[in-house]
């Protein structure tokens, strides 16, 4: 994790990288205002790079995990070039996620305006188990470095009013908010769990109808591609994943507008012999 946050925490102003660009420690603390207030924000302006973007990232997740608590892993976001196509970036991006982002449980009820933009996605979580999954490279590596896979509903906080863009996207840390967690499914290391991970589908409900639907394929070409992505991305910063952190493998649906007095499901089907399922309830 990212060490630096944890000192952060105890130092004021914020401390700013050296690239230009960087958004002002006022314009990210603003950000996190809106946040907290539940409030549309204004999208950070000046930042023409992805560099931009972690540089803003990385002081907002310095301000909010005093609010939301301390770092437990990372969500990978723009996992389908569909998403990537219209942020207008080549590749996913990481995100922080918080002890927040785990807290509740299946059943869970919550406010339709959790969040500034409050939507919601099927998702999926896996936990390392191993220091082996920064140099894990086939399927069979990743599974032998992670113990559960659960299953996860993301509630993602989008919160600009407009202006979206692939440094924005990660100055707001890839959304990272509210999460609902399932029962975590064991790991197999086996060729046969790793296909059942690729050829599941994964469906969206509401309380009214279908909302997504996806294989699991949906996230660059498999689930457990994302993993040796996520650990290049990292090593690129100096950083490596640790045993015990959770990482949010990316959204099979898109990340829908949540509504009141809904009940949101989502249901793995052809993961396990009978299909698996969460779901979160919001007034």
């Amino acid at each position: 994790m990212r060490r630096f946050i944890l000192a952060a925490l105890a130092a004021a102003p914020l401390a700013a990288p050296a690239w230009a660009a960087c958004p002002e420690d006022a314009a990210v603390e603003a950000l996190a205002r809106s946040l907290l207030a539940n409030q549309p924000a204004q999208p950070l302006a000046g930042m023409t790079s992805l560099e931009h973007g972690q540089c803003a990232q990385d002081k907002l997740v310095a301000v909010m995990v005093q609010h939301w608590g301390r770092p437990v892993g990372y969500k990978v976001g723009l996992t389908n070039a569909a998403a990537q196509q219209r942020f207008g970036v080549a590749h996913p991006v990481t995100g922080t996620i918080y002890e927040a982002t785990l807290r509740l449980r299946s059943g869970a009820e919550v406010p339709a305006r959790f969040g500034s933009v409050p939507t919601v996605e099927a998702d999926l979580l896996v936990r390392v188990s191993s220091d082996a999954i920064n140099e894990a490279r086939t399927h069979l590596d990743v599974l032998r470095a992670i113990d559960q896979v659960i299953p996860f509903i993301e509630m993602p906080d989008l919160v600009l009013a407009q202006g979206m863009d692939g440094p924005n996207l990660l100055a707001i840390n890839v959304g990272a908010r509210l999460g609902v967690v399932g029962e975590p499914i064991p790991v197999r290391a086996t060729e046969e769990f790793a296909a059942r991970l690729g050829t599941m589908t994964v469906v969206m409900t509401n309380n009214e109808r279908e909302l997504a639907r996806a294989p699991g394929t949906a996230l660059l070409g498999h689930p457990l591609n994302v993993l040796p992505w996520l650990a290049q991305d990292l090593r690129s910063r100096g950083e490596r994943l640790r045993v015990g952190e959770y990482v949010s493998l990316g959204g099979f649906s898109p990340a829908l507008p949540t509504e009141a007095g809904r009940t949101y499901t989502v249901r793995y089907e052809n993961l396990l012999a009978q299909p698996v399922d969460v779901s979160v309830r919001t007034r």
